[in-house]
């Protein structure tokens, strides 16, 4: 009995031995995305889709969350390796600012912007407002108190010198906001989403709208204050009744990695999910808005060392 036991030990140990020399040890990470009936869930899970197939030993859980301050939060603590985020939101966090004021998180870093997230800002036709510097007086929804959107629409206002004092302002959720316009007790509203938006959608089919561009010197001003904002156009034709390109500014779905994950790893990941674009296309729709060459803008908090390594050896850093 003993020689059998010792036999089953030594088995082992060597098994183990061989296990290790052979490098073939699994990294299990977590990539925090957002509710599961959002964007980033899937997305995310199309992400670790390719990370998994496209790497040895490979295994990437896309974990649903409460989104972009949430996931941040699971960074900082050790609690997640990679997180989708907005742009904005990463900001505060690493700055300690807005959403995060007095409470700055050291250990976020950035592998890259993914997608837009537009400031879509929709007024009545009966409103006749044509510029956000006419919203003085006027009867205005920002989004959820305390959330990004609330956030974006302080400072894009600020670009035309007006402020939350300057208007009569409401915090509704973007079905409501629509709701407003559409029955009068509203003039506008700002929606920051993906474009189209349904909410946006449904009330340019019924009531018809309005979209406000932001463009020009005040665009070039709120840009230059807020790195994290990209200049952009919502197509003519995304809504009913609109029919020519509106300027805006957008927010970025972005990539977001703990600090503390070694370069070489994040090197790989990232010239692996770049390489197959295709796939993650495949995986989800929002993939075909995604490329190395718009993921290294709209960034205000430092690229991760791996990332860097990646952009340089494609000649889109120095």
């Amino acid at each position: 009995m003993k020689k059998i036991t010792s036999f089953a030990v030594l088995a082992a140990l060597a098994f183990a031995l061989l296990t290790g020399c052979s490098g073939t040890t699994q990294k299990n990470y977590i990539l925090a995305t957002g509710g599961t009936s959002g964007t980033y869930y899937p997305f995310g899970g199309a992400i670790a889709n390719v990370w998994n197939t496209k790497l040895e030993n490979m295994n990437v859980t896309a974990q649903a969350t409460g989104a972009s301050a949430e996931n941040l939060r699971l960074i900082n603590k050790g609690e997640a390796e990679f997180a989708i985020v907005q742009n904005d939101v990463m900001d505060y966090a690493y700055n300690g600012t807005d959403l995060f004021a007095g409470e700055k998180l050291t250990n976020i870093m950035t592998i890259g912007t993914m997608y837009p997230e537009v400031v879509q800002i929709a007024v009545s036709k009966a409103s006749g407002i044509k510029s956000v510097a006419d919203f003085k007086g006027k009867r205005i929804s920002v989004g959820a108190a305390g959330s990004g959107v609330e956030f974006n629409a302080k400072q894009i206002m600020e670009g035309y010198g007006l402020t939350f004092d300057d208007i009569k302002k409401s915090n509704l959720s973007f079905k409501e906001s629509a709701d407003g316009i559409q029955n009068g007790t509203l003039d506008g509203c700002f929606i920051t989403a993906g474009v189209p938006n349904a909410a946006l959608q449904e009330l340019a089919f019924t009531a018809g709208l309005t979209l406000i561009p932001v463009d020009g010197a005040a665009a070039e001003k709120i840009c230059a204050k807020y790195g994290y904002y990209t200049k952009t156009v919502i197509p003519g034709g995304t809504y009913k009744g609109t029919d020519e390109d509106v300027g805006a500014l957008a927010i970025m779905a972005t990539l977001a990695v703990s600090s503390k994950l070694d370069e070489q790893t994040v090197y790989d990941m990232t010239k692996a999910l770049f390489s197959n674009l295709t796939d993650l296309s495949n995986g989800h729709a929002k993939g075909k808005e995604v490329s190395a060459k718009t993921a290294i803008t709209g960034v205000s908090v430092p690229f991760h060392p791996g990332a860097i390594k990646y952009y340089k050896e494609i000649g889109l850093m120095k």
